[in-house]
């Protein structure tokens, strides 16, 4: 890669915001508002990309900042003409979108007010004490309390976040751990939003903050059982979390002494401690591989053991309980995993036996180990289930009520019990807390999310359909919407995908989402290949060579919304974050015509680029998930979809880009790039919008009621659209 001379296409100073008038008509806008805004054009400054004899010029290069730059108090002249160009556009949107500022007011209203506002988690009790987590009447952050031995106890206040967060415009606990005496508290500190901590602690008998202070980390500790020795990872400057360091409390963390470092760059390494505080686990991961080390939590100055050295495609995760060591694994061609067990001190992989068998048509995704029971989380024909297997008698599947739901584990620190806490949700039911009897099969409700005001899951409905994808392969869709919504194909929808890194998007409640559905919207949730709801091969068949059935999936699914009359075919949109983003940014340059408006949030749209620049986090550890474009084959492939390359001169559907400016993950740069792209070569007069929070990262605001702010503008750009803009 090289630069040309640097030269400026477009001629004014060396940067231009430079106005292109367009008459946009809104019209099919409930508003029919004619608007007359100046929109941002951004410079032209021509880099050549050459790699495999082919060579791509990218005119909005110069948008990329490093880290110094983006955190000098004193810009330059290029992180200047970057500020500029984001204020311009995030002045050009809020132009744009004003007509719907009552709207948007209202929505944002609509969604706090749906919020219990003096609101508390159910307790979990552990080491003789019951935590809980509270938010207060207006409060933006919760307060972090414990209560000893009782709920009718004293309360302790451990971290009240509120207090904590009043001189930044972003505030994140993160990581919080408490030592096995249960006077000191470790908790990781984030107020750029770039998911870089800085582990502070607390006495919590006198409340007082002491010095030692750990920066850069991922924001956890793990805390040996002396009560002095703790853990961390820190990160690399691509934020790659890489190295592992033992810290005694009282001393200065420069002299932390370094017990692990992952030299290779597609892996990352992590520290935990197992459910028996038994042992300190220091794991590495990369996409297709692991390896563990562990040591004694008792006595944390020996030295580490391997457990089972690294081997490409072979993955495996560790728990331990009594005498044995139980271990997930793809071993031996297990696909969509199984269980395997080994003895305390004979962890190699020969020694390993099977404890549960593989299944082709069931993904086993993780496991809880109690006393006298094991519980297995699976996943088959894309639904969550929960199977509860005795040590010793018949196993069962617990029961839920609806077909598409999610449930899953949740705080278990116990093995001396048959109560097994656990979370459920579907697309109708808000998330409840259980705890189930593993032995008599009885529910106990802890706590529904109250949905305040009148709220009645009777009065909205939930289907799931498949929809055969062009190459016959069958995809399912969730689909939730409000009573009397009419499927004669005169309706509005929003599919919302994502597709990527075998993540799979469960069915569950959202009290947000019912502003779209009280006016009118269904939404879908489309399965897509890329993630893992129907076991391994479904990952395996949406990525790398394979990546393009994540979108052609996502458009049979909308085409299939439109052809059986769930959706007007003018009214269908399309969302999606992050890896969502790319794949919405693909679906508009494949079919474009398809979509009235679409929504890429945070959007991951310089593939090609990104993943040749082993600079930026995440790049070096996802070769596996997109595949190394430095290799031709990859290259040539990432280039015939990655968004921002294959932008062409054409109508594209109205479109709004939301970003952070301080994103760790998808750099800000990219959706910039884009946009600016989009409107140099676009042909249409739809909406082309950039909304970039100053201040955040790839999770949005801090607090539980400000990012909602966001969520107002989006819902308010998709109703106008709808023409539901006065609803």
């Amino acid at each position: 890669m090289r630069y040309l001379s640097l030269f400026i296409i477009i001629c004014f100073s060396l940067f231009s915001c430079n106005q292109e008038k367009k008459d946009i008509q809104y019209q099919d806008s409930k508003l029919l508002m004619k608007q007359d805004f100046n929109a941002p054009k951004a410079k032209k400054i021509a880099k050549e990309l050459s790699i495999h004899g082919d060579t791509r010029i990218d005119n909005y290069y110069w948008m990329k900042l490093s880290d110094a730059q983006k955190l000098s108090e004193t810009p330059d002249d290029q992180t200047q003409d970057v500020l500029d160009y984001l204020n311009a556009e995030n002045d050009y949107t809020d132009k744009m979108l004003q007509h719907t500022a009552s709207l948007q007011d209202k929505l944002y209203n609509e969604i706090v007010g749906r919020i219990k506002q003096t609101d508390m988690s159910v307790p979990v009790k552990m080491n003789g004490y019951y935590y809980i987590t509270r938010y207060e009447e207006g409060s933006e952050y919760p307060i972090h309390s414990r209560k000893k031995e009782s709920l009718e106890a004293d309360e302790e206040i451990m971290l009240n976040v509120n207090n904590l967060a009043e001189d930044f415009e972003y505030y994140q606990v993160g990581g919080r751990s408490v030592s096995m005496d249960n006077k000191l508290l470790a908790y990781g500190e984030d107020t750029m939003s770039r998911r870089i901590y800085t582990i502070r602690f607390k006495n919590l008998e006198s409340e007082e903050m002491l010095s030692d202070k750990i920066e850069n980390t991922t924001g956890r500790a793990v805390w040996a059982n002396d009560n002095k020795t703790l853990f961390y990872t820190r990160k690399d400057k691509a934020l790659r979390s890489f190295q592992i360091y033992k810290h005694i409390l009282g001393t200065d963390s420069s002299s932390d002494e370094l017990i692990f470092e992952e030299k290779d760059e597609t892996f990352n390494a992590f520290v935990y401690k197992t459910k028996s505080k038994k042992y300190i686990v220091v794991g590495s991961y990369a996409t297709l591989s692991n390896e563990y080390w562990i040591l004694d939590a008792n006595d944390p100055n020996k030295p580490m053991k391997l457990f089972q050295a690294r081997e490409r495609n072979l993955e495996y995760g560790i728990a331990h309980y009594g005498d044995k060591w139980y271990i997930r694994t793809n071993k031996d061609g297990a696909k969509n995993f199984k269980l395997m067990s080994t003895e305390l001190n004979a962890t190699e992989k020969e020694n390993w036996k099977d404890f549960v068998a593989h299944r082709d048509n069931v993904l086993f995704e993780g496991m809880d180990i109690f006393k006298d029971h094991l519980v297995l989380s699976e996943r088959e024909n894309g639904i969550t289930q929960l199977r509860v297997k005795p040590w010793s008698g018949e196993e069962h599947l617990i029961e839920f009520k609806d077909a598409a739901c999610l449930a899953y584990t949740t705080s278990n620190p116990e093995f001396e019990t048959e109560i097994l806490r656990l979370g459920y949700t579907s697309l109708t039911t808000p998330n409840t807390t259980y705890d189930y009897n593993m032995v008599t099969k009885e529910f106990t409700t802890l706590k529904q999310q109250e949905v305040v005001g009148d709220f009645n899951p009777d009065n909205y409905a939930s289907e799931r359909f498949w929809v055969e994808a062009r190459d016959g392969v069958k995809v399912p869709v969730s689909f939730v919407y409000k009573n009397g919504f009419k499927k004669n194909g005169t309706q509005p929808i929003l599919l919302y995908g994502y597709g990527s890194y075998g993540s799979s998007m469960d069915p569950y409640f959202s009290s947000v989402r019912l502003s779209l559905l009280d006016r009118g919207f269904g939404f879908a949730i489309a399965h897509i290949r890329g993630g893992e709801e129907l076991g391994r091969k479904w990952y395996e068949d949406g990525k790398l060579l394979k990546k393009k059935n994540t979108f052609t999936d996502f458009i049979d699914c909308g085409k299939h919304l439109v052809q059986n009359q769930y959706c007007a075919k003018d009214k269908l949109f399309g969302m999606g974050g992050s890896a969502g983003g790319l794949l919405i940014g693909a679906v508009m340059n494949m079919e474009p015509e398809l979509w009235k408006g679409v929504i890429a949030a945070v959007p991951f749209v310089d593939v090609v680029t990104t993943m040749l620049d082993e600079t930026i986090p995440l790049t070096t550890g996802e070769y596996d998930e997109w595949g190394n474009p430095n290799d031709k084959e990859y290259y040539d492939y990432i280039k015939t979809y990655s968004p921002y390359d294959n932008v062409e001169a054409k109508s594209y559907p109205s479109t709004l880009i939301t970003t952070g400016y301080h994103d760790s993950q998808v750099q800000y740069w990219e959706p910039a790039k884009w946009i600016a792209k989009l409107r140099e070569l676009k042909t249409d007069d739809n909406p082309l919008l950039l909304h970039c929070n100053m201040d955040t990262g790839h999770g949005g605001a801090s607090g539980r009621f400000k990012r909602y702010k966001e969520t107002a503008l989006e819902y308010a750009f998709l109703l106008d659209l709808a023409g539901l803009g006065g609803s």
